[in-house]
């Protein structure tokens, strides 16, 4: 995507062992990135946020153990790697896909071939985000399109916290279908919830969203359900961080409430939802989970 006209991605190869993302912990007053070459830095720019979003999560620590096998690429170098970018951030799934993705890939091979083995699939998993993504935006597209021609007038989506391109590497999930939107002359405007506690809304939706140009508003989270009920929603997109095998959906706390809103309001509610979030060893967001992380729970939830 764009910031000022000038195209980026999230995360980025930077030399045959270290990768270059936009740190993001410098948004929205400074535009800076972070280099990483180690399997520390790259734990780090998880735990902090540097990198954050969870299909970003998982493309990050892919790299990382990519990093760390160019280092030493022996049976228990990996898996004690494996084991620091997994205990990293647990609330995305999609690090846990990441990783064992690579491992998978690289554990049939001799150990001074591992790292760059390792290089080239992070990259196609980065890659495949990126496809993922747009086929995501491809549908939602068709959605905001439609409600255009029927309304007659620019449609208002409404979304919470961030699941724009800065949570992936290009895009976003939530955000892929506005971008589309707006890239294709479809008239869009966007509610932006702040989003507590850490006000990804306010400081990454918005930032994103404005330095490409699509026309938002930030608003105060509790303020979504007043908007549903004036009329002034039309649809509601948002990520997840991750989701059931029966689709109950763990996004940002905040999304349950959205969700009741939105259907009290007969205000169509879809969930941009990657494959990479799906956790097949899960079937109750509520029960099953640790800590009462899930945003929307119910099978049949909409899905883009």
């Amino acid at each position: 995507m764009k910031i000022d006209g000038k195209p980026y991605r999230t995360i980025w190869r930077a030399g045959p062992a270290a990768i270059e993302t936009i740190d993001q912990t410098r948004l929205p007053h400074e535009l800076g990135f972070k280099r990483i070459d180690t399997l520390e830095g790259a734990v780090a720019a998880i735990k902090t946020m540097v990198v954050r979003g969870a299909p970003l999560i998982g493309a990050c620590a892919a790299y990382g153990l990519a990093i760390a096998l160019t280092k030493a690429g022996g049976d228990d170098a990996l898996e004690a790697a494996y084991r620091a970018l997994l205990a990293s951030r647990p609330t995305a799934v999609n690090l846990k896909h990441a990783l064992d993705d690579v491992r998978k890939f690289v554990a049939p091979l001799p150990a001074h071939a591992r790292g760059e083995t390792a290089f080239r699939r992070a990259d196609e998993i980065c890659e495949e985000d990126v496809k993922l993504n747009l086929a995501i935006g491809e549908a939602g597209f068709n959605l905001i399109e439609a409600a255009h021609k029927a309304m007659g007038r620019p449609v208002n989506v409404l979304t919470h916290c961030n699941a724009g391109w800065l949570a992936t590497v290009d895009w976003g999930t939530a955000t892929a279908p506005i971008y589309l939107a707006h890239d294709r002359g479809v008239p869009v405007h966007v509610w932006v919830d702040e989003t507590r506690p850490r006000n990804q809304g306010a400081s990454l939706t918005a930032y994103e969203l404005g330095r490409h140009g699509v026309p938002h508003t930030i608003i105060a989270d509790n303020a979504g359900g007043h908007l549903m009920q004036r009329g002034q929603v039309d649809l509601c997109i948002v990520g997840t961080d991750r989701t059931t095998r029966n689709a109950d959906v763990c996004n940002k706390i905040g999304t349950y409430l959205k969700a009741l809103a939105a259907h009290d309001n007969k205000v169509p509610f879809y969930v941009a939802l990657p494959h990479s979030t799906i956790d097949w060893d899960l079937q109750d967001g509520g029960r099953e989970t640790k800590t009462p992380r899930c945003g929307v729970q119910g099978q049949g939830q909409a899905r883009l």
